[in-house]
């Protein structure tokens, strides 16, 4: 399973520009829920197994 780890999101910086404002005026617990919130989502919507097993490694190894 070779996870694609190269820039793939059209506009990578706007994106982070979301997600940075997603958190903003959020406590440090509810920073850490949004994000677990949003790595279900994800990971549902990936819903593959060995995809998700895939990216936990490489994760990992970051």
């Amino acid at each position: 399973m070779n996870l694609i780890d190269t820039p793939n999101i059209e506009d990578p910086d706007d994106f982070l520009a979301e997600f940075l404002a997603a958190h903003r005026g959020l406590t440090e617990a509810q920073s850490h829920a949004l994000n677990a919130q949003l790595l279900l989502i994800l990971a549902n919507h990936i819903g593959d197994p060995a995809v998700l097993r895939a990216a936990l490694a490489l994760a990992r190894q970051r």
